[in-house]
């Protein structure tokens, strides 16, 4: 592990309900966070990592799914198209995976970590991701996409009462 004071927060903890504030200013701060985030991803063996996922409360996510590394400022999806379905797992909800319907493509805006704008387009597994992310940012976990029995299974096993 590393020496940061980072760590991934698990279903239960109140942070990964709560909507991430969309940041204002852009500083060294949140470039050193980024990368952070993106260290305990890699040594976590994630795909993705939203901040709220590690106790901070601002709109920030990193990806990457093989094809290099995405550091996103205030990602927002402006455009979706057709449709998927993936079994999702997650960091913050281990050893659980539900099958998710999502958008095949999409389209997101974001800021970078030098305040440059980017927008992407993404499909398949990346579409899923940066939109399993931004979830996150809004609150949102993958067991909200379970059926009320797998949620009630879940809940059990977890021992965790804020389903």
């Amino acid at each position: 592990m590393s020496e940061t004071k980072l760590r991934i927060r698990r279903l239960g903890d109140t942070i990964l309900r709560k909507k991430a504030k969309e940041i204002k200013t852009i500083t060294a701060s949140h470039a050193e966070i980024l990368n952070t985030m993106a260290q305990l991803m890699y040594e976590s063996s994630g795909i993705g990592l939203a901040a709220n996922q590690v106790g901070i409360n601002e709109s920030m996510m990193v990806a990457d799914i093989g094809l290099g590394l995405y550091k996103l400022i205030n990602p927002k999806i402006v455009k979706r198209e057709g449709w998927q379905s993936m079994e999702e797992g997650c960091l913050s909800v281990p050893g659980i995976s539900v099958k998710v319907k999502r958008a095949k493509r999409v389209k997101v805006l974001a800021i970078d970590e030098n305040a440059k704008p980017i927008a992407i387009e993404a499909e398949g597994l990346m579409a899923c991701v940066f939109q399993h992310e931004i979830d996150h940012l809004k609150g949102k976990l993958i067991i909200d996409y379970a059926s009320f029995f797998k949620r009630w299974k879940i809940k059990k096993q977890e021992s965790i009462h804020e389903l």
